[in-house]
């Protein structure tokens, strides 16, 4: 398969499997009343999968600025799925993946006030784009959107913390650290606070229902295999093409499958929110992309890393 193939069949995958990943994560939540928390420890335990594949034919990179970075951008990430999952179990998924799409907010705007970048017209528009979103998701989550609950401000902190965790990877690519290293420093995080998780939920499920583990390790599955189809289309694609196709596909195809699935219906200014929060993450992705290209190729490396959560 060509190369120019190649990537569109991986960028296709990863909208397929984050697609329906995110239509039914919640599943196991709502079926089974199986903790978020535990949730979260068995996606923890499945991206040691992808991890062990992203490292073939990779090196791993033993410097210690190598390890904060992983540090950072695996704890931000991970951080962000555990507040994700507990945002799933109150909140429609439809209205909370558009939520999290808007991160590369976040990443804009660190860049201007700590690196001062200066703003594209694309970025701008993508940014007025992406507040506006905010303010009705707001609104809307005042209306009958079938859940109740602090879910409209977990699923802003988990934007949040995924737009903190593009930011450190930015700052990974200009040392040079590839995305194995990078993805393998996801998975170690993710362990590392499996033990919290359990914690908080005060011990093992034991007594749970043995579909719920089951269903839970699939959907998550599907999460984990996803970031490393991610990794696989932006090491044979251009970033500036694939990474904002991915980053608004992948919540269409979940809100189009959760619409069917479970046929509830977003209020109108629950809809015009989507709709500009899909907008605004697309076009600052892509500036961002855009400028990323104009990096030489040894620096961009671990940029190329953005599948990690």
């Amino acid at each position: 398969m060509k190369k120019t193939q190649s990537w569109m069949l991986y960028a296709g995958l990863l909208v397929l499997f984050w697609g329906v990943w995110g239509a039914f994560s919640s599943l196991p939540i709502t079926l089974y009343g199986y903790p978020d928390e535990m949730v979260y420890v068995i996606w923890a335990v499945v991206m040691i999968i992808p991890a062990v594949f992203a490292l073939r034919g990779q090196t791993f990179d033993r410097r210690p600025r190598a390890a904060v970075y992983g540090l950072l951008i695996g704890l931000t990430g991970a951080g962000g799925q555990l507040l994700l999952f507990n945002a799933l179990s109150t909140g429609p998924a439809y209205l909370i993946f558009p939520i999290i799409s808007i991160s590369p907010t976040i990443t804009v705007i660190m860049a201007v006030i700590l690196l001062r970048e200066r703003l594209n017209r694309l970025a701008v528009l993508g940014l007025v784009a992406a507040l506006a979103a905010i303010v009705l998701f707001s609104v809307s989550s005042g209306s009958a959107e079938g859940a109740s609950g602090p879910w409209l401000i977990i699923a802003i902190l988990v934007s949040i913390a995924w737009g903190v965790q593009a930011f450190f990877m930015r700052k990974a690519a200009t040392i040079g650290v590839n995305d194995a290293t990078t993805f393998s420093w996801m998975a170690i995080s993710g362990l590392i606070l499996t033990p919290f998780a359990i914690i908080a939920m005060g011990g093992l499920p034991l007594d749970a229902p043995w579909q719920a583990p089951v269903l839970t390790a699939g959907t998550q599955l599907l999460n984990a295999v996803g970031a490393l189809f991610l990794v696989m289309a932006l090491s044979r694609g251009k970033a500036s093409v694939v990474a904002p196709t991915t980053n608004a596909l992948a919540p269409v195809l979940t809100i189009l499958v959760s619409l069917v699935v479970y046929q509830t219906l977003p209020s109108i200014f629950g809809t015009i929110a989507i709709v500009l929060a899909l907008i605004g993450s697309t076009l600052m992705v892509y500036s961002d992309e855009r400028r990323g290209e104009a990096v030489p190729p040894a620096l961009r490396d671990g940029a190329r890393a953005a599948a990690n959560r």
